[in-house]
């Protein structure tokens, strides 16, 4: 396994953000991607706006160590994941034909599509598309994890309060913020974690 060397920019960044806030009482898997999180975004207050355990994130670092699927809900998500490919149907013509015969959203017949190529076990990631969220809740896809974090103001939250409350392996966050970089970010950590750590 190669050792991943970040770059002397990433290192001067990640001793800024350190100076900046604490995360040493996090314990270590929460603490890499809160980090690389705030470092993919350079906003604090992500270090209180995450939501999750200690034992979800180890669940999902260990399905990634096996080599399970990571699954995105969006192009940007899935270029924005550096370590591994990612499925992704979002831009796929048969998730729009799906959509359309099912009367459901687009992103949510690309969880559909993807759920049939991986099944049980992958690391959802979703930062653009509520419905994607409600989707993998509904389809009880048995994720190893789910990083929910879309953006918006209009069924953002909504999302990913429906995600803490399914009692699925997940993390997330309480407020508006979000996006595709957010979401990469948080599944990177976790790679980069597996690569660092034999």
């Amino acid at each position: 396994m190669t050792v991943r060397r970040p770059h002397p920019i990433e290192v001067r960044s990640y001793e800024v953000l350190r100076s900046r806030v604490d995360l040493s009482p996090m314990p270590p898997l929460w603490r890499a991607v809160a980090e690389r999180v705030i470092h993919a975004t350079a906003d604090l207050e992500y270090a209180v706006d995450l939501v999750t355990t200690e034992e979800s994130l180890a669940q999902g670092w260990a399905a990634l160590r096996a080599g399970a699927p990571i699954v995105a809900d969006e192009g940007m998500v899935a270029a924005g994941i550096t370590a591994r490919e990612a499925v992704c149907h979002a831009a796929d013509p048969a998730a729009a034909r799906m959509a359309r015969a099912a009367g459901i959203t687009r992103s949510a017949a690309a969880v559909r599509l993807s759920y049939s190529e991986v099944g049980p076990g992958a690391v959802w990631v979703v930062g653009s598309a509520p419905e994607a969220l409600f989707e993998i809740i509904t389809r009880r896809v048995s994720p190893a994890l789910v990083i929910g974090m879309p953006v918006g103001f209009v069924g953002a939250c909504e999302a990913k309060d429906a995600l803490r409350a399914s009692g699925l392996p997940q993390l997330s966050n309480v407020s508006e913020k979000g996006g595709s970089a957010v979401a990469a970010a948080a599944v990177n950590a976790l790679l980069y974690y597996e690569a660092e750590r034999p």
